[in-house]
């Protein structure tokens, strides 16, 4: 794992501020409430929780990273599509009563796993969010709505070795490249897929095991910023 750090409370404004760093990959993770749900969800005392993700100008080497203006990218809305479900899987959305629950997520800086910095870094002003939430509704706590813990983390095999915590000099030469996320000691979602060669079973779950390891790692640092 590379080195980790979660710096809460760096926006004024937001229900929940997070810049999370995970070796020179940086991304700031905001968090706001809404009085309004989807049209689906209208009329049904239920809540919603949605995410957006964007890279940042200057966020990459190399050619300049356009800013999204105008239309998101597929792998942008793919990225927080993902980030979106994963933290829904904390929530109990039907606790949440009438309304949204909005995770922003802006990279600084990409070195490599940027969209499981996003989850994890989204948890961390997700709970300060549902902090903001037990307040207006008069509740007991962050507790009442969630369901559990949501981390994730990258792995993959690197020059026939499993390396967990991909930066980008292991993902661009990375024979098998997965990402993977849990809630608790569950899995959530496991994205994985063979770049340049096939793996077995047994590598498969060699790798899920050095993710295991490495997300118990990032619960440490969540619990921590969060004085749990």
């Amino acid at each position: 794992m590379r080195k980790i750090h979660f710096e809460r409370n760096i926006i004024k404004h937001p229900a929940g501020s997070c810049l999370v760093s995970f070796g020179d990959t940086k991304v700031l993770c905001t968090s706001s409430i809404s009085e309004d749900v989807p049209p689906f969800l209208r009329d049904t005392g239920k809540g919603w929780l949605t995410a957006e993700y964007a890279m940042l100008p200057g966020s990459t080497g190399g050619r300049r990273k356009q800013r999204e203006i105008y239309k998101r990218d597929g792998r942008s809305i793919e990225i927080q599509r993902l980030i979106g479900r994963s933290l829904r899987s904390a929530v109990h959305l039907d606790m949440l009563g009438p309304c949204s629950i909005t995770i922003d997520c802006d990279v600084l800086q990409a070195d490599g796993g940027t969209r499981t910095a996003a989850i994890s870094g989204g948890w961390v002003v997700l709970y300060d969010a549902l902090k903001v939430l037990a307040e207006m509704q008069d509740a007991e706590g962050p507790s009442r709505y969630l369901r559990g813990q949501v981390a994730a983390v990258s792995a993959g095999i690197v020059d026939g070795e499993i390396i967990c915590d991909l930066d980008y000099a292991h993902d661009s030469r990375a024979q098998v490249d997965m990402n993977v996320v849990m809630r608790d000691e569950a899995l959530v979602e496991v994205q994985g897929t063979g770049e340049t060669d096939v793996f077995t079973r047994n590598q498969l779950d060699m790798m899920l095991d050095a993710a295991q390891r490495g997300i118990n790692e990032i619960y440490q640092h969540q619990r921590k910023v969060l004085h749990l």
